[in-house]
């Protein structure tokens, strides 16, 4: 099956006798034993089965494990590592994930942040004890590409795990598998639930292996799972995001080049634009750009909450991937231990029409 009918079909799953066209909803949390039976809903249920498997096939893995959100998702793979492992990860690595890893995870695992745009600073980071290499491209907030192939050829020549966060890409525009990754992680919150109405994680692995049975042994035992109702909405939602991401980077790119272009803008950050420092990693490893983009603002933090004010289009909140456009100043978001430029503006491009978001923008410039 092609990519859009495996987001349509790979995520239904009929055993009522009824035959409807949609998986209905299961919501019992115990099951009656018989041979193969589901048990009990923590374990395994009928609308988290199917979503799994949906996830799966998108990304070219052979297993999947569905969680209650990204971070969920992304703890789940830091619980499966023996105490004292080592870790290597993107300097500017979400900061919901680098605040696991240094404030639940200190003292019980070793991370260090290296600037994953050059494949030899993750070489020379590794160390006798590391077990795993996260990957974030692109990186959240400032749009950073990392090599995905050449990192897992450094990490594999060292038996190393290599976990990549494909949230920003999804599967419609990359496939980390295929690129020579272990395990793909996404916030399902985002462009696979694309309205803003589900939150939940996922992880997909390339094989089932023992530190995946790890992996699910967390999932399983630690309980951190998406609801009946959650699973049945997040797979009607993927139907659509062949098509939702394509109008998403449609915009996005030519939001950013009008933005390239403008002069009380310093500097935009978007793969898709040549002049990007990442461009043509980005064109080799993805097929397409996606919808995120942030820019600077002249004239610092002030200026950029101005016009972030007068906006009619573009919600100012945190989160990403609805089909309504969203935005908002990260560094006021994440915190005053933040590395993020102050002025900084993250933009999640929606679906309105480009028009009417090209007047917005100019408006309030």
């Amino acid at each position: 099956m092609k990519f859009e009918t495996i987001a349509i079909h790979a995520g239904t799953k009929i055993t009522d006798t009824h035959r409807p066209a949609v998986q209905p909803i299961t919501l019992a949390t115990t099951f009656e034993h018989h041979e193969d039976s589901v048990i009990y809903s923590r374990a395994s249920n009928p609308n988290r089965n199917a979503l799994e498997n949906v996830l799966a096939k998108l990304e070219h893995g052979e297993v999947a494990a569905a969680f209650s959100s990204g971070n969920a998702a992304g703890m789940s793979v830091f619980q499966a590592l023996a105490p004292g492992s080592h870790i290597v990860a993107p300097d500017d690595m979400y900061h919901g994930l680098r605040q696991q890893l240094l404030g639940i995870f200190g003292g019980i695992l070793k991370v260090d942040f290296v600037d994953m745009t050059n494949p030899e600073n993750v070489k020379n980071a590794i160390q006798e004890k590391t077990k795993l290499v996260w990957i974030e491209t692109p990186s959240n907030p400032l749009l950073k590409i990392s090599d995905i192939k050449s990192i897992c050829k450094i990490a594999k020549a060292k038996n190393i795990t290599v976990v990549c966060d494909n949230t920003f890409a999804t599967p419609a525009f990359q496939n980390p598998i295929l690129l020579g990754a272990d395990i793909v992680m996404h916030s399902t919150t985002k462009y696979l639930g694309g309205h803003s109405d589900i939150m939940g994680g996922a992880l997909i692995g390339k094989t089932q292996n023992e530190f995946w049975d790890k992996i699910r042994n967390v999932q399983i035992s630690g309980g951190a799972i998406p609801s009946p109702f959650d699973c049945y909405m997040l797979t009607r939602s993927i139907k659509t995001l062949p098509y939702r991401m394509k109008g998403h980077a449609e915009h996005a790119g030519i939001i950013a080049s009008y933005l390239q272009n403008h002069p009380s803008i310093e500097k935009v950050y978007y793969p898709g634009l040549k002049g990007h420092e990442g461009h043509d990693i980005a064109a080799n490893q993805m097929s397409g750009f996606g919808g995120m983009l942030s820019f600077l603002v002249k004239g610092g933090a002030q200026k950029a909450d101005e016009v972030i004010s007068k906006l009619r289009y573009f919600t100012n909140a945190t989160s990403l991937g609805g089909v309504e456009s969203l935005i908002e100043r990260r560094a006021a978001s994440e915190g005053p231990d933040t590395k993020t430029p102050q002025n900084l503006i993250r933009v999640s491009v929606g679906l309105e029409h480009l028009d009417d978001l090209l007047d917005d923008l100019n408006q309030a410039l």
